[in-house]
């Protein structure tokens, strides 16, 4: 993993992470490899703003270029598609407006060659049926970084067993909050906090680890 990364994001030094971030592109370096690096920079800003060293600015600035720096990766991913692997709905509950961790997820499924409906933030459960109805699809995703959002999630698994379809798409939860004993309460069959580990773990489920 590169430092140099990393340390220029918790230090929101944004020349350093373009720059870095074009130098290892041009020499053709994995994209996930550099999307890790990000993530481990927001994880230890995360940590510096949960112990009183950071600040709400701090986050917000350290997201703002996060963002950027994906931008720029993007297109890299993108370019790597050579077939469709299966479709994922993805939305935040209602009540959640926190997209950070979704978008990263969008963008790595994209380019794994995943069809993704991302219905954005603050969906409402009627709104996460209309989609599955709709799209039907192999995977679905929910992120969240408040506790509000466990019972639209586990109301949308719920009503997956009652009509039958809970054994055709899997379900997958992401987001700060979201543990292992969440997992279980909303019935869903995979939990992360990462994005690229999420996006393994649903290669997994249609049996394309690889």
């Amino acid at each position: 993993m590169s430092k140099t990364i990393v340390e220029a994001l918790v230090e929101f030094n944004e020349d350093s992470i373009m720059e870095g971030l074009e130098n290892r592109l041009d020499k053709d370096e994995d994209p996930m490899r550099l999307i890790g690096d990000l993530q481990e920079g927001m994880r230890i800003v995360g940590e510096r703003y949960s112990s009183g060293d950071y600040f709400l600015s701090e986050l917000i600035m350290s997201a703002d270029l996060f963002t950027r720096a994906m931008k720029l990766i993007e297109p890299r991913i993108e370019g790597r598609v050579q077939e469709t692997l299966g479709k994922i709905v993805i939305g935040t509950p209602k009540g959640d407006i926190h997209d950070i961790g979704k978008n990263i997820f969008c963008t790595v499924a994209k380019g794994a060659g995943f069809e993704v409906h991302d219905l954005g933030v603050d969906v409402p459960v009627e709104r996460f049926l209309e989609a599955i109805e709709a799209v039907k699809p192999e995977i679905l995703g929910f992120s969240s970084l408040i506790t509000t959002a466990f019972e639209p999630m586990k109301k949308v698994a719920d009503f997956l067993v009652e009509k039958g379809l809970r054994e055709k798409i899997k379900v997958i939860i992401g987001g700060g909050v979201t543990t292992e004993t969440v997992r279980r309460y909303v019935g869903a069959d995979a939990q992360t906090i990462d994005a690229v580990e999420g996006l393994y773990m649903c290669k997994k489920f249609i049996g394309r680890e690889n």
